[in-house]
C-alpha cells in the first residue's frame, strides 16, 4: 500500500518533455565546437533512453591545428547533433527527440524519415522551415524552455 509521501513524489517527478531536454542539454557538454553546442536525445515509445548525441566532427577525425578558428570555413564538415542521434536507431524505434535547437530543414526532413512523432527544442532557428514540415507530417513540436539545468 503506498503512502500520501509515495503519491506526492510521483506526482513531482521531472516530465517526460523536461527530462528528455535536460538530457539534451547535457549530451551538447559534449560538443567540442567551441562557436555552437547542441545537444540531442531520443527517447523509445515507453520513454525509455535511447542515446544522446551532439553537434561534431565524424567519429575518428583528428582535425589539424586552426581548424576551430574559421566558422564559415569549417561548418559544411560539423555533423549536426540529431543527424548523429539518428544514427543510433533504426527507423521507428524513436517516439521522442529533444534537442537544445530547432532542427534546421535538413535535420527536420531527417528526423521525419525516421518516424519521430514528438520532436521538443529549446532555443528558436529562423533558418528553418521545421515548423512548416512538422505540420505536414503531423510531428508534434514542442519549445521547452523550463527543464534542470546543471548548477556551477
Amino acid at each position: 500500500m503506498s503512502s500520501d509521501k509515495d503519491k506526492k513524489d510521483v506526482k513531482d517527478r521531472i516530465a517526460i518533455p523536461e527530462y528528455v531536454m535536460a538530457l539534451a542539454h547535457v549530451a551538447s557538454l559534449r560538443s567540442e565546437d567551441p562557436y555552437r553546442k547542441v545537444g540531442a536525445a531520443a527517447l523509445d515509445h515507453d520513454n525509455r533512453v535511447i542515446g544522446t548525441a551532439y553537434n561534431g566532427l565524424a567519429p575518428g577525425y583528428d582535425a589539424p591545428e586552426g581548424f576551430w578558428d574559421d566558422r564559415d570555413k569549417r561548418q559544411k564538415y560539423m555533423l549536426h547533433a540529431e543527424v548523429n542521434l539518428c544514427s543510433l536507431f533504426k527507423r521507428g524505434e524513436a517516439k521522442i527527440i529533444a534537442s537544445t535547437t530547432l532542427p534546421c530543414t535538413a535535420c527536420m526532413q531527417t528526423l521525419c524519415a525516421y518516424g519521430v512523432k514528438e520532436i521538443y527544442y529549446e532555443e528558436e532557428y529562423m533558418a528553418s522551415d521545421a515548423q512548416e514540415i512538422a505540420k505536414v507530417y503531423g510531428v508534434k513540436l514542442l519549445q521547452v524552455s523550463s527543464f534542470p539545468k546543471a548548477v556551477s
